[in-house]
């Protein structure tokens, strides 16, 4: 019996490290109660031609939801690299679409996840469509390209399958 309940315990310690990810689409980052603002500021954009490029607006702040807070969560996006080397990325910012962050304005800091990678990983090819899988948290913080909205402590990227 003593072997059981120690099996047992290190089982139910041991758990956490294999909790299955909740898989979230950048929607699911916006809260209720800004959906519509933020759908509008898209629709807005989206409509502009190129010779209106000058009249974008400025996104809306963007409130983050922080029920999510400690999730780990699995989200599709686009890298724009902070820090790394060819070889690995240890730090960057999930995006909703190719070309966020680099146009102006940016996506509003709910729809941009800072990333951090203790150990780094490796992208085959950064204008492709990949899964982060990692510990979010809704903490604004400011980044040269950005405001962002969201920080994640990055366990792993997979590769995008529709």
């Amino acid at each position: 019996m003593k072997k059981f309940m120690t099996l047992l315990c290190g089982f139910l310690l041991c758990l956490p490290l294999y909790a299955q990810e909740t898989e979230l689409s950048w929607e699911d980052l916006i809260p209720i109660s800004e959906k519509s603002i933020i759908d509008a500021w898209f629709a807005k954009q989206n409509s502009l031609d190129a010779d209106q490029f000058s009249e974008q607006e400025p996104p809306p702040q963007g409130a983050v939801r922080t029920d999510l807070n400690g999730q780990v969560i699995k989200i599709a996006g686009f890298v724009i690299p902070l820090e790394g080397d060819e070889e690995q990325i240890t730090e960057l910012l999930l995006v909703p679409y190719f070309g966020a962050c680099f146009h102006v304005p940016p996506p509003p800091q709910n729809q941009i996840v800072y990333v951090k990678f203790a150990d780094g990983v490796a992208l085959k090819e950064l204008w492709d469509v990949i899964y982060v899988v990692g510990t979010l948290t809704a903490e604004t913080t400011s980044h040269e390209v950005a405001q962002v909205g969201y920080s994640m402590q990055g366990i792993r990227t997979e590769e995008y399958s529709e």
